[in-house]
C-alpha cells in the first residue's frame, strides 16, 4: 500500500524530465488536426468532403480538396495516437518510480475520467461532433494494461489491430455491395410474373434509398439543410451537432477502435525502442519516410481515382471498387510523415521550427479545445454564422490564422506560467490538489 506521504510525491512532470521532440510533435499534430477538422467546422455537409456538391471541379477549391485528401488526410490524428500511446508509458513510469501500490493506476484512471468529462464538454457544450478526447480516454484505459509488454509483443498487438481494421473496412465495403447486389437482383425480376416477398421489397427499398441519396439534388438538399440547422437557432444547432456526435462516437468506439489501438501500440513500441525520441539511426528514418510516403501516396492516388471516376457517387463507388485501402494508405502516409519529421529533427538545421512548435505541444490540450471554441464563434449561428458561407480555400485561411494565433499565444503564455490554463485545470483535478501556476523564474517547472 502507499505510504501516508505518497500524495506529496505526485505532481506534473518537471522541465528536466520533458522530451523536447515529443512536445514539438504534439504541437505539429494538434495544429494539423485542425487542418483535417476544418471542413467539419466550416463547410456544410456533405460538401466538406465532396467537392461535387458545389461544383468545385477546376477551381482552387478542388485542388485544395485533392491535396488534403491525397497527402495529410487522417495522418495527424494517427501521429497524435502514436504520441498518446507513448504518453501512457511515460505517465505511468514516472508515477511508478515515486509511488507504491495501485496509486499510479489510480491517478491514471482519474486522469482518463477527467479527460472524458472534457471530451463531453467539447461535444455537448462547444458542440464539436468530431471530438476525440472521450474516445482517447476510453482507449487509454484499455492500453494502460499493455504498457509493460516487451517491444515484440507491442508490435504483434499493432499488427493484429491493423489487420482487424483493414478487415473491418472491407467487411463494411462488402456489406454495402451486398445491399446493392440484392437490390439489383430484385429489380431485375419481372413483377408481372413474380410477386415480391416482403423481404425482397425491403431489399429493393434499401438499394433505392442508397442510390437516391447519392444524386446531386439530394446532396444539395442535405447541404442546405445542414446550413440552416447550424446557422439557425441554438436549439437547432444543438440538436444537429449532438446527433452528429452520437453517430460519430458510436462509429468510432465500435468500428474504428482497431485503428486507434494500432497506432497506440505502435507509439508504445516506438518509445521503448527510441524511435519516438529520435534515437534511431538516420537510415531508419529515411527508410520510413521513403517507403511510407512513396507507397502511401501511391495507394492514396489509386483510392481517390475511383471517387473522381464515379463523380463522388458512393453508390457507384461501393458497387465497383474491389478493395478498400484507406487504412493501409493512411498508416503508410502517417509513418512516412513521422519519419520525415524525425529526419528534420536529426539534421539539426530545424531547431528553430521545433522550438516554435514545442510550446504549442505543451499546451496541446488547451489548444485543441480552443480550436472548437474559436471555430464555433466563427461558424455557428450563435456566433458569426459563417458555416457553409465561405469557400474551401477561405476556411483554410481561417486555419492559418488560428495557427498563428495559437503559436503566439502558447509562447506568450508559457513565458509566465508553468501550465496552459486547461492543462493546469486537468492536472489539478488529476492529483486532486491545486497546482502552482505562475512561474517564479525562467527555469521554473513546466508540465506535459
Amino acid at each position: 500500500m502507499s505510504s501516508p506521504t505518497t500524495p506529496n510525491l505526485a505532481a506534473p512532470v518537471s522541465q528536466h524530465e520533458r522530451i523536447i521532440i515529443l512536445d514539438a510533435l504534439r504541437g505539429m499534430a494538434i495544429l494539423g488536426i485542425l487542418l483535417m477538422n476544418i471542413p467539419g467546422f466550416g463547410l456544410a455537409v456533405p460538401s466538406g468532403w465532396d467537392p461535387s456538391v458545389l461544383n468545385e471541379a477546376g477551381t482552387i477549391n478542388y485542388k485544395l480538396w485533392y491535396l488534403v485528401e491525397w497527402f495529410p488526410e487522417g495522418t495527424q490524428r494517427a501521429i497524435f495516437s502514436l504520441l498518446y500511446g507513448a504518453g501512457i508509458i511515460l505517465f505511468m513510469k514516472r508515477q511508478e518510480e515515486k509511488l507504491d501500490g495501485v496509486k499510479p493506476l489510480e491517478y491514471f484512471i482519474r486522469r482518463s475520467l477527467w479527460l472524458m468529462v472534457f471530451g463531453l464538454i467539447n461535444a455537448w457544450v462547444l458542440l464539436w461532433w468530431g471530438d476525440i478526447l472521450f474516445d482517447y480516454a476510453c482507449y487509454g484505459m484499455i492500453m494502460v494494461v499493455f504498457r509493460n509488454l516487451p517491444v515484440k509483443s507491442l508490435l504483434i498487438g499493432s499488427v493484429v489491430c491493423f489487420l482487424l481494421m483493414v478487415a473491418r473496412d472491407n467487411r463494411d465495403l462488402y456489406l454495402e455491395k451486398k445491399v446493392i447486389t440484392r437490390g439489383e437482383q430484385v429489380a431485375a425480376m419481372d413483377t408481372t410474373k413474380v410477386k415480391l416477398t416482403d423481404k425482397q421489397k425491403s431489399q429493393l427499398e434499401a438499394m433505392n434509398e442508397f442510390k437516391d441519396k447519392q444524386t446531386h439534388a439530394k446532396k444539395v438538399e442535405r447541404n442546405e439543410k445542414s446550413k440552416q440547422q447550424v446557422t439557425g437557432s441554438y436549439e437547432d444547432l444543438y440538436e444537429y451537432r449532438t446527433n452528429n456526435y452520437l453517430g460519430a462516437l458510436i462509429r468510432y468506439l465500435y468500428m474504428s477502435i482497431w485503428d486507434v489501438l494500432f497506432f497506440m501500440f505502435l507509439g508504445m513500441a516506438f518509445l521503448k525502442t527510441g524511435i519516438m525520441t529520435g534515437e534511431a539511426s538516420v537510415k531508419y528514418y529515411w527508410i520510413m519516410a521513403i517507403l511510407g510516403l512513396g507507397l502511401g501516396l501511391l495507394l492514396s492516388y489509386y483510392r481517390i481515382k475511383p471517387m473522381i471516376q464515379y463523380q463522388f457517387n458512393e453508390f457507384e463507388y461501393m458497387k465497383n471498387v474491389k478493395i478498400e485501402t484507406y487504412t493501409i494508405s493512411r498508416a503508410l502516409r502517417s509513418l512516412g510523415i513521422f519519419g520525415a519529421v524525425m529526419l528534420l529533427f536529426k539534421s539539426g538545421f530545424f531547431k528553430w521550427f521545433f522550438a516554435l512548435m514545442r510550446p504549442v505541444g505543451q499546451m496541446a490540450f488547451t489548444n485543441y479545445l480552443t480550436q472548437s471554441l474559436i471555430c464555433g464563434i466563427i461558424f455557428y449561428g450563435v456566433g458569426f454564422g459563417y458555416y457553409g458561407s465561405l469557400q474551401r480555400y477561405e476556411v483554410y485561411l481561417v486555419v492559418g490564422a488560428i495557427w498563428v494565433l495559437q503559436i503566439i499565444w502558447s509562447h506568450l503564455w508559457l513565458r509566465y506560467f508553468r501550465f496552459g490554463p486547461l492543462e493546469w485545470c486537468w492536472r489539478s483535478l488529476t492529483y486532486w490538489k491545486k497546482q502552482p501556476m505562475r512561474k517564479e523564474n525562467t527555469k521554473e517547472v513546466l508540465s506535459i
